[in-house]
């Protein structure tokens, strides 16, 4: 039988984890976006809808990251098929949580399945990294994690570059966004363009001391190494509004650290259950709101699946 329409699903992401900027990231079980992928007769991708991006996102074909990837995917594979994508955004934009990666990797996770998946997970991760590319550079700390799931080390943009870590048994996060958009190309815009050797080296030291904690299953240790970024956040700290206040408010209510999540302004506490992660999250939500502050707060924690092709049954639940 002929699959006509196919519908994929791919989680936010935490970039960076605070230490290890552009190496290392994660998927989050929720939020993210779906992507429907439909045959339609002329050659090539193109994205005919959107909703939940408030009109701000182009549907122009070279524009958007989901017709970018698909449209990669479809020259990689050398295939002439039409596809008309669908793209319904639950993550806010220019957020620090991975939305123009999660577009990208559901396209191509949809338009595959709708040519009968001649490619496994891995081999979509170029034609995903082109989606992501066309708004923010080649970089893959949300485009990995977001297509295979866990926690990355990536240590390229490749396959084979792509490392599984451990997931600490009892790692809860708890996610606040203030509604302040940080582009990444203005997060970027703010990074030294060099650093003094100390620094390299103490940098380093940090995320070795993670790596060192998630193999050792130590969730205080993890989240202490966190925060040892003495590079990306000192440069971007003025571009995340409170951010020394959400820290300590976290620490307060039961945080073990907080980092800012990608280039931000979300920002992300470590917690050691779901009771505590709930509450950090209502608490810093209703502090950005008590300074005049739109905000959401979320808890959730690391997703081991990823994307994945979504059921007739979570179609219905996800996009109505």
């Amino acid at each position: 039988m002929t699959v006509t329409r196919a519908e994929a699903f791919a989680p936010a992401t935490v970039a960076n984890l605070g230490v290890g900027f552009d190496i290392l990231g994660l998927a989050l079980c929720e939020p993210g976006d779906v992507v429907r992928a439909e045959l339609r007769d002329e050659p090539g991708a193109v994205v005919i809808h959107i909703e939940g991006d408030g009109g701000k996102l182009s549907k122009a074909a070279d524009k958007n990251t989901a017709s970018v990837a698909a449209n990669s995917l479809l020259r990689q594979l050398g295939s002439t098929v039409g596809v008309n994508l669908t793209i319904y955004k639950d993550l806010p934009l220019a957020s620090g949580l991975g939305s123009s990666a999660a577009s990208a990797v559901a396209a191509v996770v949809a338009v595959n399945a709708l040519l009968g998946e001649p490619l496994n997970t891995l081999e979509l991760l170029p034609a995903a990294l082109d989606g992501e590319a066309s708004v923010s550079g080649y970089h893959a700390d949300n485009v990995g994690p977001c297509l295979v799931g866990g926690i990355c080390l990536v240590a390229g943009i490749t396959a084979e570059t792509l490392y599984h870590l451990p997931i600490p048994s009892n790692l809860h996060l708890a996610l606040v966004t203030p509604d302040v958009a940080v582009p990444t190309a203005m997060a970027r815009a703010a990074l030294p363009t060099s650093i003094p050797l100390k620094t390299m080296v103490k940098q380093t030291g940090g995320v070795a001391r993670l790596m060192d904690a998630l193999y050792r299953d130590d969730l205080e240790a993890l989240a202490a190494a966190m925060e040892t970024d003495t590079v990306v956040e000192p440069a971007r700290a003025h571009l995340m509004p409170m951010l020394s206040e959400m820290r300590m408010v976290a620490r307060r209510e039961g945080a073990l650290g907080l980092v800012i999540s990608g280039a931000g302004p979300t920002l992300c506490s470590v917690c050691g259950d779901a009771m505590t992660a709930e509450r950090v999250a209502k608490t810093m939500q209703h502090t950005y709101e008590s300074a005049g502050i739109a905000a959401v707060g979320r808890h959730t924690q690391v997703s081991p699946r990823g994307s994945w092709l979504l059921s007739p049954e979570e179609i219905r639940v996800r996009t109505g």
